[in-house]
Parts: C-alpha cells; structure tokens; sequence
C-alpha cells in the first residue's frame, strides 16, 4: 500500500488538470520505508506531449536535493494519462527508471479522475494500493 498525504494528492490531481492535453509528470517525495508519500513536486513535461512524458532533470536535481535536505528521498512519480486508463503502458514500463519506486498514473479519462500506483519490477507490473489521509 502506498499511503499518500491529502495535500500531496490533492496537488498531483491539480497539476494533472493544470498540463491538459499535456501529460502531467512529477515526483514523489517521502519516506521509503513507510511508503508514505508527504510531498508532491510538479514537474516540467520536457516532451510537451500527450502521449509521454520526461522530467526535466533540473526538476529533478531540485527535488532530490530538497527532499534529502528535510531528511527524506524521491520514492516515485506521477504521470498523467490524459485519454486512457490508469494503467502503465509498454513505454512507461521500458522507461520505468528505479524499481524501487512507486509508479502513479493518474487519468482523466472519465468525468471524475482515477489514481492508481504499481511497482515496475523487471517488466513486472504490480498494482498496489493508495491510502489517501
């Protein structure tokens, strides 16, 4: 289970919405092991698409360097799927970058948005849980 703070959630919802028709992407930040995501860091989608996504890797070195100045690591991502499911395509499996980290993929498919997280393992896809609180 992944366990992610309200104002987190609410923030990658937000900037989900903020980049359509663009994928959204942004980092994870909290305490590895409790799975427990404290911090959202929005991210620049480098590629300016709708179908992938690439964090600038400003945004990168800026989230790693805050989140270990407050004692705490990047443990994933999220990446918006604008018009498909929740669920990790071919490209963000291939492009899945620690297998340590939690995989968000939030969509705006239907009406109402849908988060889902996985554990990209290997080409191994593993659904898991998300506690929002």
């Amino acid at each position: 289970m992944l366990a992610v703070s309200r104002g987190a959630y609410a923030e990658l919802i937000a900037h989900a919405y903020d980049c359509y028709p663009e994928e959204a992407c942004g980092l994870l930040v909290g305490h590895p092991s409790t799975k427990s995501v404290v911090r959202f860091v929005a991210c620049e989608n480098i590629t300016h698409s709708g179908r992938v996504y690439s964090i600038a890797p400003k945004d990168m070195l800026r989230a790693e360097r805050n989140a270990e100045d407050d004692g705490m690591e990047v443990i994933g991502v999220m990446h918006s799927h604008t018009h498909t499911e929740p669920y990790p395509s071919v490209t963000d499996v291939d492009q899945a970058p620690d297998p340590t980290w939690h995989y968000v993929i939030v969509s705006l498919k239907r009406e109402s948005p849908e988060a889902r997280s996985y554990l990209l393992v290997d080409g191994t896809i593993t659904e898991e849980r998300v506690a929002v609180g």
